[in-house]
């Protein structure tokens, strides 16, 4: 089966290029600047605001699914309007799509716990971009799944992991929050788990997070302790007391769609257990 996985120069992309080439798949993946460091089948440059360049790469490559794992952050342009053309393009080519979302479309207000029923409430650009795309894929595309998910974690490289030892050495200023609570998920349950949702009959919003809620300073915690850092070292503050914009309390309920996935989605007290990062 062809793939085609825009993104994938990103962390998550470059998973998701790895267990699809495991798999024994055709895996072709894109990148907006340059190549990443995973192995794909091919490379393709691609801007997900050129319509006309999105239809020539799916006429192209003809890929069975396509899994949207980009991040254009707050860029309207790219996070929103992108992946509607994309999503149209994918409709018109009878491809199946898969869409990476996030927690960042609800608000934190008023409900910490949040399962596929909530409807999206953002309070941040990126959040309200995110919304936006959401509606216009599965309007365009009702079969497509919109995949929302929280911190995502892995192998030390993902920028909270990053930040942990950056924050703890002093090579930047900030602090970790301790009213922010997310539910962090380790990168290879998640791309495992759209690989899943990729390839079945699955359709409409579901949710891939991990079973621990956390605060950004308790995740800090464990990766500390994971990479024999002294937690001691990371400054730790409120948001709720800083001018740093976005949800406190999100909680992704993820049992619904976690009961139909072979892919156990581990807490983060499981997967950063003491031992070498590398192996996770």
């Amino acid at each position: 089966m062809t793939i085609l996985i825009v993104g994938g120069s990103g962390f998550l992309g470059s998973e998701l290029v790895r267990q699809a080439r495991a798999a024994g798949h055709t895996t072709v993946a894109t990148y907006a600047t340059k190549p990443g460091t995973a192995s794909p089948t091919a490379w393709c440059p691609l801007d997900l605001r050129d319509a006309g360049r999105l239809d020539t790469v799916m006429a192209e490559v003809n890929p069975r699914v396509v899994i949207n794992a980009s991040s254009g952050r707050a860029d309207w342009a790219v996070t929103a309007e992108g992946p509607l053309q994309l999503a149209i393009v994918a409709a018109k080519h009878g491809t199946r799509m898969v869409h990476m979302s996030t927690d960042a479309v609800f608000s934190g207000v008023g409900r910490a716990h949040y399962d596929e029923s909530r409807l999206p409430d953002p309070i941040t650009p990126y959040g309200a971009a995110k919304a936006a795309a959401e509606t216009g894929i599965l309007a365009v595309h009702p079969k497509a799944v919109v995949a929302r998910t929280s911190l995502i974690i892995g192998h030390g490289r993902s920028v909270h992991e990053r930040l942990v030892h950056q924050l703890a050495a002093g090579a930047v200023d900030g602090a970790l929050f301790t009213d922010d609570i997310r539910c962090p998920v380790h990168v290879s349950d998640l791309a495992a788990a759209l690989l899943e949702l990729a390839t079945s009959g699955a359709a409409g919003i579901h949710h891939l997070a991990g079973s621990d809620a956390l605060s950004r300073h308790e995740l800090g915690v464990l990766i500390a302790r994971r990479d024999g850092i002294d937690p001691s070292r990371l400054p730790a503050s409120l948001r709720a007391e800083s001018t740093v914009p976005g949800a406190l309390d999100v909680r992704l309920d993820s049992q619904k769609t976690q009961r139909s996935l072979r892919t156990h989605l581990r807490g983060a007290r499981d997967f950063l257990r003491l031992c070498d990062a590398g192996q996770l």
